[in-house]
């Protein structure tokens, strides 16, 4: 069953600085290593007030996730909106975009696969683990959805290579294992595409 985090939209100002204290130190230190306690101090409220506004920790956790998620987006559709209107170079812009955004917010690596990572098969992340589910399988969507619009072949199968690649990239951004490891993506993926492309 997920759950559903708040309308962060709709969120007063207290739980706005919850989420934002909670983002900062789930992303930095880990969401096991954080309590409720620590969040509610930097946050500057009570801990009846965290819980009034999200429920649970977990669901917290939710609410940071799909607040990162939605931040993540917004830059993609910009970079997208700014890439040229068909062809295989709207892909290789999902790479651009995040080359650009992990720099600035992602040193260590993507918030969801670290929460996965972190969490495990428990009950207790059942919930994380379907949140990460729908942003994995929503990227691989817009990939399948990009390949096919570029005219390449087999865009299913493209897509998912590109996937490889993207996560791989970001993890490899998390583990610090390369310098750049998007440029390299972006390039495997270059001459991947140059390939599905063929007679298309």
């Amino acid at each position: 069953m997920s759950l559903a985090a708040p309308d962060l939209s709709s969120l007063t100002p207290g739980a706005r600085r919850v989420l934002d204290a909670a983002s900062t130190l789930f992303y930095e230190r880990g969401i096991h290593a954080v309590g409720v306690d620590t969040i509610a101090e930097l946050a500057g409220v009570t801990k009846k007030t965290l819980y009034d506004r999200f429920g649970s920790k977990e669901a917290l956790v939710i609410a940071y996730l799909q607040h990162r998620d939605a931040r993540w987006r917004e830059h993609l559709d910009a970079c997208l909106a700014a890439a040229p209107p068909e062809g295989s170079e709207r892909v290789l812009t999902v790479f651009d975009a995040a080359l650009s955004w992990s720099d600035a917010n992602s040193p260590k690596g993507c918030s969801a696969i670290n929460a996965r990572a972190e969490l495990g098969d428990g009950a207790d992340g059942r919930a994380v683990l379907l949140e990460v589910q729908r942003q994995t399988a929503w990227l691989l969507d817009l990939f399948t959805e990009l390949c096919a619009s570029a005219g390449l072949r087999e865009p299913q199968q493209t897509a998912q290579a590109m996937m490889l690649l993207y996560e791989g990239a970001i993890v490899t951004v998390g583990m610090a294992t390369f310098p750049a490891p998007f440029v390299t993506a972006r390039a495997c993926a270059a001459t991947l595409l140059e390939s599905a492309r063929g007679d298309a």
